[in-house]
């Protein structure tokens, strides 16, 4: 009887360890984990499953994505990065929550770091169909540009994930306190 309840403690002490290194490991692939644990749910779970090779910002350049060559930064608000465009995505009327139209990258110690994305929709192509309301992607609600702008563009409504770094500002906010401009200078 002793034996048996050694071997038990055996085992749930090495299951204990396993979930404890599967929840590090996870939240060193995702590059960030929440206070209760590795993110891996709704929107920021697709936006983690279809970016995970743009971990990578040469794959992302060699997938036709393009530096906009600015980091976008706000007064005491952190910032949001550098942003890689897929322009053959902006055009339309869709949203695919593994296939953002930006990719956000920060510059640290000279690399890119992959940190969130951005989905954008132009207002007048949102609007062209008849539709009146705010574009909305798994439950979460987009923000609307009014031009003229500080990026140039036409009106239009875009939706931040930070998928790849923690934001005390929450998940959909616009700025991020833990993003910096700091270290980047246009190529």
């Amino acid at each position: 009887m002793k034996c048996k309840r050694l071997h038990l403690a055996g085992v749930f002490v090495a299951a204990t360890l396993a979930a404890i290194a599967a929840t590090a490991l996870a939240a060193d692939e995702h590059g960030a984990a929440s206070s209760s644990g590795p993110r891996t749910y709704g929107l920021e779970r697709e936006v983690i499953i279809g970016t995970q090779r743009y971990r990578d910002v040469a794959v992302a350049e060699a997938e036709g994505w393009v530096n906009t060559q600015n980091c976008v930064s706000g007064p005491d608000v952190g910032a949001m990065g550098v942003h890689f465009a897929n322009f053959g995505l902006v055009p339309d009327d869709q949203f695919d929550p593994q296939q953002p139209e930006a990719l956000i990258y920060e510059m640290r110690d000279g690399r890119f770091r992959l940190v969130g994305v951005e989905f954008i929709m132009l207002a007048d192509i949102w609007h062209a169909s008849g539709r009146t309301d705010t574009p909305v992607l798994m439950g979460q609600l987009f923000h609307y540009n009014s031009a003229p702008n500080r990026y140039g563009l036409p009106p239009f409504y875009a939706l931040h994930v930070w998928a790849w770094r923690d934001n005390p500002k929450g998940t959909y906010s616009n700025w991020n306190p833990n993003v910096s401009c700091d270290q980047y200078a246009t190529p």
